[in-house]
């Protein structure tokens, strides 16, 4: 976990890799058998959701506003948050969490959201260190983390918001 330093940080750069840390350590739950695997993927639902949805209502559209900031990397990473939706929903669909369907539909989707992460951070958010002052990115900070509280106070990890989403995101 966060030191104590670092868990006052309000740079938007620094939030979102400790919620793509906090998603690591889920996964890893997720594929213990002795963990409670149903908890852990509410818990990483609801986080993927809230994070997703603040990354593209707060950061997203002011990250386009910076020449240096690829704008393609932004509509990739949409793309990317879409296909986690899909590959959540699967997830949240299995019954059984000791199944081998389970183990499959995690594994998606680990492989989706590790490859997003991966490509996030080395380039928009290396961007968005280079690229954007602190004073930004504090502020950019304060919206994305209001953002994900209103999220997360929404349950928008649930089976039927996720459906919505992907339902959405269809149209």
């Amino acid at each position: 976990m966060p030191t104590s330093a670092s868990a006052t940080t309000t740079d938007v750069v620094e939030l979102i890799l400790r919620d793509h840390r906090r998603m690591e350590e889920l996964f890893r739950a997720m594929r213990n058998v002795q963990a409670d695997r149903a908890g852990a993927l509410q818990e990483f639902a609801s986080l993927l959701v809230a994070h997703a949805t603040a990354e593209e209502r707060k950061v997203y559209p002011a990250l386009r506003r910076y020449k240096n900031v690829d704008d393609e990397d932004v509509e990739h990473s949409v793309h990317e948050h879409e296909e986690g939706n899909e590959a959540l929903l699967a997830l949240l669909e299995v019954e059984d969490t000791a199944s081998e369907e389970w183990d499959e539909k995690l594994e998606e989707l680990v492989t989706v959201v590790n490859h997003h992460a991966d490509e996030e951070e080395r380039t928009l958010l290396n961007d968005a260190r280079e690229n954007v002052s602190d004073e930004r990115r504090a502020e950019l900070g304060a919206a994305f983390d209001k953002a994900r509280a209103e999220q997360l106070a929404a349950d928008c990890g649930s089976i039927d918001n996720v459906r919505r989403l992907v339902k959405a995101q269809k149209n």
